[in-house]
């Protein structure tokens, strides 16, 4: 699948990531303004946050009023996107790519 290089960037930034914090996975969004947030999941014994739920809450804490892209790194086949979906509405495409980066999948928001 080619993507654009807007795209490519947030798995790549998904990638590293997951990569730096050896979590289960790392996620990425892009909001209206073109800014990024990059995001793993917390798997703390108190808290549990999935790391597309969390690039989506970074960039709402940081003022974005909606979401262009995201991708998320997992070894899962689909993601929730129930937060994307929240912050921008139906139609934003998530992109879902594996460890090194191949997206399997695109789900829509």
């Amino acid at each position: 699948m080619e993507l654009s290089p807007e795209d490519a960037k947030l798995v790549t930034l998904a990638r590293a990531s997951r990569a730096r914090n050896g979590a289960a996975e790392g996620a990425a969004v892009r909001d209206l303004d073109g800014r990024t947030y990059a995001a793993s999941t917390v798997a703390l014994e108190s808290l549990r946050v999935a790391a597309l739920d969390l690039a989506v809450a970074m960039a709402v804490s940081s003022g974005a009023k909606g979401l262009e892209g995201a991708a998320v790194v997992t070894d899962t086949a689909s993601v929730d996107t129930t937060a994307v979906r929240d912050l921008a509405g139906s139609g934003v495409s998530v992109f879902v790519a594996d460890a090194g980066g191949t997206v399997g999948a695109v789900q829509e928001s």
